[in-house]
């Protein structure tokens, strides 16, 4: 009779222990689930690699934040979270142990914002892009610069690659490697002008001429406002079969940006359209969408020829007389400016 009484008693003390220690595991998990950071701006934590709860720890102090080290420790032993995935994990405000320790295990990282500017140089491009990302400059030239990667997979030729690289702020995973972010870049240009595929088609220039022209225009114009105007007068010369002579082009030949000298225009060099008849072989860097649509569509004028103004405009004009005054004007102000420099140079050397 009273092993009867026993057994049942014995089931019921083991079903009330386990409820308890249910209870107890919810109350802790719910309380792990509490503050793990409550840094006032926003913490970004950066795993270059594959990292284990000790590792993760520390990176987590790293980026300062805020934890209890033994909860942590108690909440990733009961999920079983023993690695944890690289990528770019954002903590804004308070997040719970459970599920911060979980989504870096799953590696389900935040985008970065990265912003592709216009009219970069090569080196320009690979530095900036990289310091946005997980891969190096290297990487990304070395990618850039892979022949058979451009010709087989991405069908292109190696020098129409960068005039491709459309400049926008575009949203990407931090752990993206340099082919997938070339490939990324690739297909957001593919869909950016395939509303302009109707334009393209009817131009006389092809696409690949188009984007050149375009890179010229984006490095001639400081303001976006001149871009139609500027992709117009090169549609003159290139009409009238006059060398294009723009400065960006010799720039490039020569692999620097600055003032240029005149023996620079006698530079020889297939970019050069100084020396060269037509259009160079490809873009000499990126241009924006803006100036992908002046080379499309270009302002219908007669003007021939222009040259820079004080303000960072342009002053046009349709024959070479009226250009060589222009010139001359602009020059004027050059040498002015030469001789305030080296006023105030003589006064901070007399002090």
């Amino acid at each position: 009779m009273q092993l009867r009484i026993f057994v049942p008693l014995l089931f019921f003390l083991a079903a009330l222990s386990f409820l308890l220690s249910w209870f107890e595991r919810q109350n802790r998990f719910n309380k792990s689930d509490a503050f793990v950071t409550e840094a006032e701006q926003q913490a970004v934590i950066l795993l270059y690699e594959q990292q284990d709860l000790t590792e993760l720890t520390e990176s987590l102090r790293l980026a300062g934040v805020r934890f209890d080290e033994n909860e942590l420790s108690w909440v990733a032993d009961r999920r079983r979270y023993r690695t944890f995935r690289p990528g770019r994990y954002v903590l804004d405000g308070a997040s719970g142990y459970d599920a911060l320790l979980g989504r870096i295990n799953r590696g389900e990282e935040d985008p970065v914002r990265v912003v592709i500017h216009a009219g970069q140089t090569y080196e320009m491009f690979y530095r900036r892009v990289s310091n946005q990302l997980r891969f190096d400059a290297d990487a990304l030239r070395s990618v850039m610069q892979d022949t058979l990667f451009i010709q087989e997979e991405l069908q292109l030729q190696p020098h129409q690659l960068f005039g491709r690289m459309l400049p926008n702020t575009y949203e990407i995973f931090w752990t993206t490697g340099p082919e997938a972010f070339v490939r990324r870049m690739i297909s957001e240009f593919d869909r950016a002008t395939a509303p302009l595929a109707d334009l393209i088609e009817a131009h006389r220039l092809d696409l690949e001429q188009i984007l050149t022209l375009a890179s010229i225009v984006e490095l001639e114009a400081m303001h976006a406002v001149e871009k139609p105007t500027i992709a117009g007068l090169y549609t003159n010369r290139l009409n009238r079969r006059m060398r294009l002579q723009a400065d960006p082009t010799v720039n490039y030949a020569l692999g620097r940006r600055g003032r240029l000298r005149v023996a620079d225009y006698r530079f020889q060099h297939p970019y050069n359209t100084y020396v060269i008849n037509g259009l160079p072989p490809g873009p000499i860097t990126n241009p924006a969408m803006s100036a992908i649509r002046a080379a499309l569509q270009p302002e219908d004028h007669a003007y021939l020829f222009m040259v820079a103004t004080p303000e960072g405009f342009h002053r046009f004009t349709r024959t070479y007389a009226e250009h060589q005054r222009a010139v001359a004007e602009w020059r004027r102000w050059l040498r002015e400016q030469d001789r305030q420099a080296r006023e105030r140079e003589r006064q901070q050397t007399a002090q």
